[in-house]
């Protein structure tokens, strides 16, 4: 688990790759401080786990679901990195809940500078647009970012000037794609709300009479 807050930014330092699976060594600092074998460590949203690791960098593989439903697959040697180390329970939570299990890759359609704020447009997949609310969470790359607005092929975020600068999001251009995770907790509420006609092996569903009737909703 994770919160979506950037901890550094890593290099890539060599990409072995096979027909749908590839294992990648990056260079670190920071996430290695406390670093064991078998560690989740996120990179660009994506969790992986440490395979090894020395002091100056870690190794990861990654398999070929993440290979084809990630931009993983698209580093190359010297490429930056977002990277974060699994949330410990005694942190504090600045960002939101994350998993590391990217949902599906979005594209940079549009960026316009306005003040201090770097605000970029992403097309999504039509299925995730019902996650997106203005002021919601939303992952990108592994940065914790809030929805800014939400229009018909995907949204908006802003970036502020700190987050333009300790993640690779603010290093972007046009057309450049995304790891994207949506609010877990929105996909939860949607599983829990499912008529119960899609809901072959689950007895308790709950539905809006069930909200109202015990006071969740009025």
């Amino acid at each position: 688990m994770f919160t979506g807050i950037v901890e550094e930014i890593g290099t890539v330092h060599a990409v072995n790759r096979g027909n749908r699976s590839m294992s990648l060594t990056i260079v670190c600092t920071t996430v290695l401080a406390d670093v064991n074998f078998g560690d989740s460590l996120a990179v660009n949203g994506v969790c992986l786990t440490v395979s090894s690791f020395t002091s100056t960098y870690f190794t990861a593989d990654v398999m070929p679901e993440t290979f084809q439903s990630t931009t993983l697959s698209k580093l190359q040697k010297g490429d930056k990195v977002n990277l974060e180390r699994a949330m410990a329970m005694t942190s504090r939570f600045g960002g939101h809940i994350v998993s590391g299990h990217v949902d599906s890759i979005g594209k940079i359609t549009s960026m316009r500078k306005h003040e201090n704020a770097l605000y970029m447009d992403i097309q999504l997949e039509e299925s995730l647009l019902k996650y997106m609310i203005p002021k919601g969470s939303i992952t990108i790359d592994g940065t914790s970012l809030t929805i800014f607005d939400v229009f018909s092929t995907g949204c908006t975020i802003s970036l502020i000037p700190t987050t333009q600068q300790q993640s690779i999001i603010g290093m972007k251009v046009v057309g450049h794609y995304v790891n994207v995770e949506c609010d877990i907790l929105a996909k939860y509420v949607e599983q829990l709300c499912r008529p119960a006609t899609q809901k072959q092996h689950q007895k308790d569903v709950l539905t809006m009479d069930t909200l109202v009737k015990n006071g969740f909703y009025a």
